[in-house]
């Protein structure tokens, strides 16, 4: 594994100081040295990457990830895409996903069982390119919830978007099997979704079905997440101590009080891009503005941003991220969550880069070496042409995106010309 020196760069180090002029070196995998000013180091064997001014700063991580939704229009069309080319389609959307900076992904739900730990582990065997990943399970739901696309002439579960169960012994068995399967995370629809046909605000669980999971999940050192957009499915995360919130659109004072009360236990990611796009952006696919209000998108849009501002005042983490993958809302333009962040929900673009960045360290358990331009961390990094400080779209073009590493090594290396250890941009 090459050293690397990056020089005459501007460095936004995840820390929440403003950025500042200065060089970074990489030796093997970490972060060795970090410097205010240039030509601090010599670089000895280390190739020295002249940025030229752009901006260095943490790699993203994307909190509410689904690699196997294919770009279709439907839950439906997404499950049925077979196996084999479904474990394929991850494998060239997780580059994708690093392609564009993401260094980092937590697994929101797969669409078959096993896809989203087959994807982890051929990355951790550096089989593929693709981001640091969290494995989750299919979405666990209940007899017509969301996820159930099960149809009385064709019993055949397998063909099923979600994994269905009711009662507390079916969610037992339903939670083993997926730790078994080795997941790292437990997902469960707590509410309902418009496009699915069911209204976002209907809870369908119940309290000892919920708490069969979680004591299941938590027993074995696993997470759970949960797709929450009502009221009363917010306050079951929270009585329930689920640990990823997803959405979390419709809240009252209470719901609010009990998300600031946990603000340092749970994370939030509200998958705002979809609710915007879904909203305006979908008329291709038959969902034109008019049809998507009389869904109920334009109620729970208003009614989320209101929620979000409210929480991010409260100081409750709410990280970029959220249903990628639909036909309106492709993989890889996911930086469109932190223009939303700064445009609806009345974050700066510090604030924005902040949840993409040292919050990202944090949901990926790993706080103390991931999110920060740091000594002693993880060399993950993104080179930029342009400040997102001050145009925060510029994450959102990926000719911008000048040069992408990961674990110390380069996934897209930057346009250099010149000596062995002497390199500088074209």
């Amino acid at each position: 594994m090459a050293n690397t020196l990056f020089t005459n760069v501007r460095i936004f180090d995840g820390s929440g100081a403003q950025p500042y002029h200065g060089e970074v070196l990489v030796e093997g995998n970490r972060i060795t040295r970090v410097a205010r000013s240039a030509r601090s180091f010599q670089s000895g064997d280390a190739t020295l990457i002249d940025g030229a001014g752009a901006f260095l700063m943490p790699g993203m991580t994307e909190a509410h990830t689904h690699f196997s939704w294919n770009d279709q229009p439907s839950l439906t069309a997404i499950q049925m895409m077979p196996p084999e080319e479904h474990i394929l389609w991850c494998v060239r959307v997780a580059k994708r996903y690093l392609d564009m900076g993401w260094t980092s992904c937590v697994g929101a739900a797969t669409a078959k069982a096993r896809l989203d730990v087959v994807l982890r582990n051929a990355i951790n065997a550096g089989e593929f390119p693709g981001p640091r990943y969290l494995a989750a399970s299919q979405e666990i739901t209940t007899v017509g919830g969301l996820g159930d696309e099960s149809r009385p002439h064709l019993p055949f579960p397998e063909l099923n978007f979600g994994c269905v169960v009711t009662g507390p012994n079916e969610m037992r068995r339903a939670a083993r099997t997926y730790i078994k399967y080795g997941v790292d995370t437990l997902k469960i629809n707590l509410s309902g979704e418009y496009i699915a046909g069911m209204p976002a605000e209907i809870t369908p669980f119940t309290d000892a079905e919920i708490a069969a999971l979680v004591e299941e999940a938590h027993r074995h050192g696993r997470r759970v997440a949960a797709h929450a957009r009502s009221c009363e499915s917010i306050k079951q995360c929270i009585r329930h101590n689920i640990d990823l919130i997803y959405h979390a659109s419709f809240t009252d004072d209470e719901a609010l009080d009990m998300l600031e009360a946990n603000r340092h236990r749970i994370f939030l990611a509200p998958g705002l891009a979809w609710l915007v796009n879904t909203s305006y952006h979908a008329s291709e696919y038959g969902i034109t503005p008019a049809i998507a209000e009389s869904m109920g998108y334009h109620r729970e849009l208003e009614a989320a941003i209101e929620s979000l501002k409210k929480m991010h005042r409260r100081g409750v983490r709410i990280l970029p991220g959220g249903d990628y993958g639909f036909a309106w809302i492709k993989h890889a333009t996911n930086a469109q969550d932190l223009e939303y962040f700064v445009k609806y929900l009345g974050f700066s673009p510090m604030e924005a880069l902040l949840s993409a960045t040292r919050l990202g360290g944090e949901i990926m358990l790993r706080p103390h070496e991931l999110g920060q331009v740091k000594e002693s961390f993880l060399a993950d990094m993104i080179l930029i042409d342009g400040d997102p400080l001050s145009d925060i779209r510029v994450l959102q073009d990926p000719t911008r995106i000048l040069a992408v590493m990961k674990d110390g090594e380069f996934h897209k290396k930057p346009d250099i010309h010149g000596t062995r250890n002497m390199t500088r941009w074209a």
